[in-house]
């Protein structure tokens, strides 16, 4: 037998009136992967995750988390953690009180002090949540939804507010989560963070999946570039592009072309200024989002 997903949407279609957010969606997350769902502003991510996490009614089509309706509070929420854009934590209570809380709301049982260790928060425990700084406030909503080690996180756009090494704290945390099992849901506008981490991802665009697959299986269908600039002087190189005083090179063979030019700088005693080689970036993918 299959191994039921921890996330199976079939058809979904959300709706606020005459406008349709969400139209004919469908995906699933696997266990143990980080899926990315991603897309361009307005594209219905948003909406997508409300159904998912049992915060918005479907106007057509299924969700299903572990099987079971979103809706089914008593089965779902205990296995799922969600860190959202905006928590609400109340600002009068402390970091500690917040954590325990939002714990013993949620049915799972951990220790308030591992758990604001993991968030990097041990030193604002009995700090309110008013006198937090931006990205405290952030990472004690990365707190409040790893509490437990849940089975699912669905993390939106977890680093926003973060210095390079609260970054670096908050994704060391989720590798450890998946290290136990966890299957972790991301959306982020940081595209790098979704091409160093997914496994695979799901792109969204007006209100329908328009792209999904691995980085790999995403980026195949367009160029890898190699970009550079000559020296006064320097002779024609092989046929390529011009680009703004520069020279780049789309091309389906990025080890062949690359060789190529490199051979022909060293017989042409050229040195290639500012070389710049590699594969079809996921923000490449976005702008051929219009074309699709």
């Amino acid at each position: 037998m299959p191994e039921t997903p921890v996330i199976d949407v079939e058809s979904l279609t959300v709706t606020y009136g005459d406008f349709t957010a969400v139209r004919d969606l469908s995906f699933q997350v696997r266990s143990g992967e980080l899926y990315a769902l991603l897309g361009t502003n307005g594209a219905g991510k948003t909406s997508t995750l409300e159904v998912v996490e049992g915060h918005r009614q479907a106007t057509g089509g299924t969700v299903r988390i572990f099987g079971e309706s979103p809706q089914n509070r008593r089965a779902v929420r205990p296995r799922t953690g969600i860190m959202l854009q905006e928590s609400g934590l109340s600002p009068d209570l402390t970091v500690r009180e917040s954590v325990g809380l939002i714990g013993t709301l949620s049915g799972r049982r951990d220790d308030v002090d591992r758990v604001l260790g993991v968030a990097g928060l041990t030193r604002k425990a009995g700090t309110q949540v008013s006198q937090l700084s931006g990205g405290e406030k952030r990472r004690l909503d990365f707190a409040t939804a790893v509490y437990g080690g849940p089975a699912l996180v669905i993390l939106d756009e977890p680093t926003t507010g973060l210095d390079i090494q609260s970054r670096d704290a908050l994704w060391a945390a989720v590798d450890r989560l998946r290290e136990e099992g966890s299957t972790v849901v991301l959306t982020t506008h940081y595209l790098e963070e979704a091409q160093q981490r997914a496994d695979r991802i799901g792109v969204m665009h007006e209100g329908t999946l328009r792209r999904e697959g691995t980085i790999a299986e995403l980026t195949q269908t367009l160029p890898a570039v190699i970009s550079f600039a000559l020296p006064p002087g320097a002779p024609e190189p092989p046929t390529v592009g011009a680009l703004n005083g520069g020279f780049h090179i789309e091309t389906f063979s990025l080890q062949q072309d690359l060789h190529r030019l490199l051979d022909w700088a060293h017989d042409a005693d050229v040195e290639l200024l500012d070389l710049k080689a590699g594969p079809t970036r996921l923000d490449d993918v976005f702008r051929t989002l219009d074309a699709a």
